[in-house]
């Protein structure tokens, strides 16, 4: 017998022609159906599995092994799916010569077949997200399509699973942590997972876990897809269409969505924070309705963008991982710095004005050939500094770009300019344009910088030049 995840058989029963109502279950039952919820967070896997076994009247030993696995006994569970009034649940043995095997005692009222639910969990399976992107030659069109790869090495071999993967966050610390304040585990239970030892969490813990991702599972099963927020958790269960055979020591890549034709913008943004000293070309489209997304959140992961490059081919033009992404949130895929589009920033003048002095004092200075003479002594206590900046943009492009421009300044400023600016938050003034192929422009605005004495806050404030 292979080593298996599952081995269901009846003990102790002897089974003869003439007793042809006993049944002999000593081959082990096929799986009716399995379903994998993987949590990638906690490298956990909720395994739900559903058999036909054949019952006799009476006691019926059924034996359960994970040899091999990285089952977590601690964790199976056995539930009657169907007759559950008529069947009932002794006793569980873990024989001490036997230590990857357990026994069930059920107690049977009838004779027949019935379905039973094994549930546990299991480390060992993740899953991984990536999504092609693919523009025509003119990057007026763009396909955008998901895959995700399931990677097993759980020790057992899954066939035609239903796979469901928890994007987002569960925050299982946050459970565990309420029930070490009702007294329901220990703290020390509480500190084994927080020190991620699976092996070391009580059956309290497990319970606790098991609950949090059942819920989710069954949350998902009903009605219309939904975000699950409960607490400080935020996730989404999200169902792998079909059924897939996933076999240890293997990865299989899954398509999760088809080649959409998604609708997309091209701007050129500069923003020290995100992007450093450079202004970068990005293709933008949101996760919603309107570019045939939206359904749900998008699971994190890798993103290739290709341009096709007009002879049945395809040309490689970025890759970068994207984080979760919510419902309606923009995604941005940076394709860098344009050789064609030439960004500089000039400073045209300086000066400063409006000078505060303050008088530290006099002092009698002698010498022969001029006497006694008083040497009066000021000190620059503040003072306005202008600076007169350009931001120059060549567009070398057979196409207009919009471009945005979002810098960062500290101190009292003025920001004055004509450049129809907003504040991006209170340091940080933004503004918009658009230039024409081939077009050079210049984006000049004026910085008065309050300094010393005439410094009266910590802000940036936005002006019309005269």
């Amino acid at each position: 017998m292979k080593k298996s995840l599952v081995c269901m058989m009846m003990l102790l029963a002897t089974v003869t022609h003439a007793a042809a109502k006993n049944v002999d279950l000593s081959t082990v039952p096929p799986r009716d159906s399995v379903q994998l919820t993987i949590y990638n967070s906690e490298d956990l896997t909720l395994v739900r599995e559903t058999r036909t076994i054949s019952l006799k009247k009476g006691n019926n030993p059924l034996q359960f092994s994970w040899a091999n696995t990285l089952i977590d006994p601690t964790s199976v569970d056995l539930r009657f799916k169907t007759h559950a009034t008529q069947l009932d649940l002794l006793d569980t043995t873990f024989p001490h010569d036997k230590p990857q095997m357990l026994y069930w005692n059920v107690r049977s009222e009838f004779e027949g077949d019935a379905s039973v639910e094994i549930t546990y969990f299991t480390s060992g399976i993740s899953w991984s997200a990536d999504y092609v992107c693919i523009s025509d030659p003119g990057e007026e069109k763009m396909s955008f399509e998901g895959y995700v790869r399931v990677t097993n090495n759980s020790g057992e071999d899954y066939a035609d699973a239903q796979i469901r993967m928890v994007v987002g966050t569960i925050n299982l610390v946050e459970k565990i942590e309420e029930l070490a304040r009702r007294g329901i585990i220990s703290r020390d239970d509480a500190l084994g997972f927080h020190g991620g030892d699976k092996k070391m969490m009580s059956k309290r813990v497990r319970l606790a876990i098991r609950e949090e991702l059942e819920a989710a599972a069954d949350s998902a099963a009903r009605g219309p897809k939904q975000i699950v927020k409960e607490g400080l958790s935020e996730y989404f269960i999200f169902t792998v269409p079909g059924a897939e055979t996933v076999k240890n020591k293997w990865s299989k890549r899954i398509r999760l969505f088809e080649g959409l034709e998604v609708p997309f913008d091209i701007k050129y943004r500069y923003r020290t924070a995100q992007y450093g000293l450079q202004l970068v070309r990005l293709f933008l489209l949101r996760n919603n309705e309107a570019s045939s997304l939206g359904e749900s959140p998008l699971p994190d992961g890798m993103v290739r963008l290709f341009r096709e490059n007009g002879a049945d081919g395809l040309s490689i033009v970025m890759q970068q991982r994207i984080a979760y992404v919510p419902i309606g949130q923009e995604i941005e895929l940076n394709l860098g710095a344009d050789p064609e589009v030439i960004f500089e920033r000039i400073r045209l003048s300086s000066r400063r004005d409006n000078f505060w002095f303050r008088r530290s004092g006099a002092r009698v200075l002698y010498s022969q050939e001029q006497g006694h003479r008083i040497e009066i002594k000021d000190n620059v206590v503040g003072w306005d500094e202008h600076q007169v900046w350009t931001e120059r943009i060549r567009n070398y492009r057979d196409k207009p770009i919009d471009v945005e421009i979002r810098r960062g300044f500290s101190g009292h400023v003025e920001f004055r300019s004509n450049l129809a600016p907003v504040l991006h938050d209170y340091r940080t003034p933004q503004f918009r344009v658009r230039v024409d192929a081939g077009e050079k422009r210049d984006l000049a605005y004026e910085l008065v910088i309050h300094q010393g004495r005439n410094k009266k806050q910590d802000n940036v404030t936005l002006t019309k030049k005269s």
